[in-house]
């Protein structure tokens, strides 16, 4: 079972005491601003205990296509790692 969007946005704005859904919802949309810029500037975001969130370099390399074993080149880009915080990994550990 995962939370689309929406699901997300309710469950915050149930939690929080006087915050309503689009409050909630104002705010995932600003914490979801604020990584893709933190993240396009090549800035780590880190929520202590939670999680952190940080650009990385991906080296272009040698692939193969799946459909007829060719090689290609695939270009050196970046990628997003997402790192669990100790609060996380004990509410999975339970």
């Amino acid at each position: 079972m995962s939370l689309n969007k929406s699901e997300l946005v309710s469950a915050i704005a149930g939690k929080a005491e006087n915050l309503s859904k689009a409050q909630a919802e104002e705010f995932l949309n600003a914490f979801q601003a604020v990584l893709e810029e933190s993240l396009a500037k090549g800035e780590a975001v880190k929520v202590t205990g939670l999680l952190s969130v940080e650009r990385v370099e991906r080296a272009a390399r040698t692939g193969r296509n799946p459909r007829t074993g060719e090689e290609i080149q695939i270009p050196a880009g970046y990628g997003v790692k997402i790192s669990a915080g100790s609060v996380l990994k004990k509410a999975v550990a339970k």
